[in-house]
């Protein structure tokens, strides 16, 4: 990794391109049609653009990330749902003027082409450092488990307990930040739900879905239920909240 890396403030670059570019490269298109985001998403944009980072090699973006300030007490039962549910306290938490005391890291992207050369952990270090100098004491991540999806079956609740010989978590993103110091605080099994008709599932999925029941979908972490006569397909996707020092 060179040392040219730097953040660089949302305002300079084009962070809808970018971000819309690095999302394409890295996640499944069921992903992008959680009906329970779709609400924030322009408002997180305006009341949290500046939390938006961008790491650079040189002038080449190599890698994102981002996060969402909002109120957390510190117990496992007021953790949000997950990815979504932090989004929602966050936005509407702004907008009734809680005072925040928690950064969330709700996302890190590297480049395909750059992967393996550390950048993930510079993301989520500059996302830390971020939270940090904003004065927010508590810094947790509902963390998307990478490997999750060669074993959509198992549940994420024994997943998450899943480790090395070495005693490090089995999954690698997992283990990038618990070596970076976090540590595993609860599972988050409904962090995001995606619903969408048959058809549009057949779409997302590239497969055929010709029966209700259960269905192993590519790059899913859990798999689809389909009810062919409600003509409804729900996808449950889960994460696993890490909390950093």
């Amino acid at each position: 990794m060179t040392a040219d890396i730097r953040l660089v403030p949302t305002s300079e670059l084009d962070a809808e391109k970018i971000f819309a570019e690095l999302f394409t490269e890295h996640w499944p298109e069921f992903v992008f049609h959680d009906l329970g985001v779709k609400p924030y998403v322009a408002r997180r944009a305006e009341y949290f653009g500046d939390l938006d980072c961008f790491l650079l090699d040189g002038d080449r973006v190599v890698g994102a990330g981002w996060g969402v300030p909002l109120r957390w007490d510190g117990t496992i039962s007021d953790l949000p749902s997950g990815y979504t549910g932090a989004l929602g306290r966050s936005v509407e938490g702004h907008e009734a003027g809680v005072v925040p005391d928690t950064f969330v890291v709700m996302g890190g992207m590297v480049r395909a082409d750059e992967q393996g050369k550390g950048w993930a952990s510079a993301v989520v270090a500059a996302l830390r450092d971020l939270a940090v100098s904003r004065g927010w004491e508590r810094v947790i991540a509902p963390v998307r488990p990478t490997r999750k999806s060669t074993y959509p079956l198992t549940p994420i609740e024994e997943y998450a307990t899943w480790r090395r010989p070495d005693g490090l978590p089995f999954d690698p993103w997992l283990r990038t930040h618990e070596r970076m110091g976090a540590t595993i605080l609860a599972p988050a099994p409904d962090s995001q739900v995606m619903t969408g008709t048959v058809s549009e599932w057949e779409s997302w999925t590239g497969l055929a879905l010709p029966g209700s029941g259960d269905y192993v979908i590519p790059d899913g972490l859990s798999v689809l239920h389909v009810d062919r006569e409600a003509d409804t397909g729900v996808y449950r996707e889960p994460n696993v909240w890490m909390r950093h020092r």
